[in-house]
């Protein structure tokens, strides 16, 4: 039996042999098997961690792109847009510089009201020659006409009219014209109360002389006298115009220079409340002239010479306003202490010495009201107070 459990054993034994043999084997043959997946699976950690590292590096490098990038795009922005900045800004200067003569001509030009003088019907009713007057004259007449020519008084007036309406528009100023066509019905005192209601600076009445010696010739321009009883305060103003444009139309055309002449007898004068003038721009009486009149050359030197005229007046005028301006008061004392001073009313009652009675104390040489107001320091009122009572 033993033998037998041996037999056993023993092939038992060679064949677990066998098996633990194989089995280490294959143990050994399965260790290095593991180290290459080890190692694959350490370079595909490695390579997704270089995978990872430049992935997290990217928005890094993306930031440095866009933080170099940005100012590069900034740049050429800034630098394209400059020069349409500059562009912008030399337009608007441009346009202001285009701008500033119109400013600047309607800031010192006025309103400038024309008056074409007559119209083709005349009106031969009859209205106060000034306002609230019992003498009258016939409304308007037809005027006269060329004695060469045969173009009537009307047109011809309308034709410069309309010229000198383009030229002082051209110079900034606002015109108002009474009448731009031949059929209407205006009357003189109408004619001055447009011009009244425009608040004209200035209002040009156009006309045209017609006498019967036929060698008078020139120019010549009428405004009311000092003693006109319906707007004598006008005087001085009417009479610079009238000057001024009548110096300015001769130089210009180089027409005979007649006079001003002053007179009350014109209704068309006597109604306004706005400086005035009538310009008698030639005889048309004079062959010579009242051709020369008809041509459109010297009628746009006739509408020029008007129009330098109104600037030459209203230059004046301003230089006058500003004179007025500067000139001191005369009348003003000439030694007034500052209000801000301090004042010993005592001292100012002593130095103001205004009192006759010598022998009064300082304090009864003036009111009390006047005290008050030294005392108060308001020294400009109780010297104005002080001057009144002394007169």
């Amino acid at each position: 039996m033993k033998s037998i459990r041996k037999s056993r054993i023993i092939p038992l034994l060679l064949a677990a042999a066998i098996f633990l043999s194989a089995c280490s084997g294959s143990i050994s043959q399965n260790k290095p098997e593991q180290k290459p997946e080890t190692v694959q699976q350490s370079t595909e950690e490695t390579e997704a961690a270089a995978d990872e590292a430049p992935a997290k590096e990217e928005p890094a490098a993306e930031e440095g792109t866009v933080a170099e990038e940005e100012p590069a795009a900034e740049e050429g922005t800034v630098a394209e847009e400059e020069p349409a900045a500059e562009e912008e800004t030399v337009a608007e200067e441009e346009t202001v510089t285009e701008e500033e003569p119109a400013e600047q001509n309607q800031s010192r030009r006025g309103v400038i009201a024309i008056d074409a003088g007559h119209q083709r019907s005349a009106n031969l009713g009859e209205e106060p020659i000034g306002p609230g007057a019992s003498e009258t004259k016939i409304k308007v007449s037809g005027g006269t006409t060329g004695v060469s020519t045969g173009v009537p008084e009307y047109q011809l007036t309308l034709d410069i009219g309309l010229k000198l309406r383009d030229i002082l528009e051209e110079r900034g100023y606002e015109v108002v014209m009474i009448r731009e066509e031949h059929d209407v019905d205006i009357s003189n005192s109408e004619r001055a109360a447009i011009a009244n209601e425009a608040g004209a600076d200035a209002f040009i009445r156009i006309h045209a002389n017609g006498e019967g010696s036929h060698s008078a010739k020139g120019a010549m321009t009428i405004c009311q006298t000092e003693e006109n009883p319906y707007n004598a305060y006008l005087h001085h103003e009417s009479r610079m115009l009238s000057d001024c444009v009548l110096d300015a139309f001769t130089e210009t055309t180089g027409a005979n220079r007649e006079r001003v002449w002053e007179t009350d007898t014109m209704s068309g004068i006597n109604w306004c409340q706005v400086p005035v003038t009538i310009i008698e721009v030639g005889y048309m009486s004079n062959a010579e002239e009242d051709e020369r009149m008809q041509d459109p050359e010297y009628q746009q030197l006739m509408a020029e010479g008007i129009a330098n005229g109104i600037d030459r007046y209203m230059d004046s005028i301003s230089s006058e306003g500003e004179s007025d301006e500067a000139e001191p008061d005369s009348d003003a004392p000439e030694d007034e202490p500052e209000e801000d001073a301090e004042i010993d009313p005592d001292t100012e009652i002593e130095r103001l010495d205004l009192s006759e009675d010598k022998d009064k104390e300082p304090e009864q040489q003036i009111d009390a009201k006047t005290q008050d107001l030294l005392k108060d320091g308001n020294v400009l009122a109780a010297y104005s107070r002080i001057l009144l009572l002394k007169t």
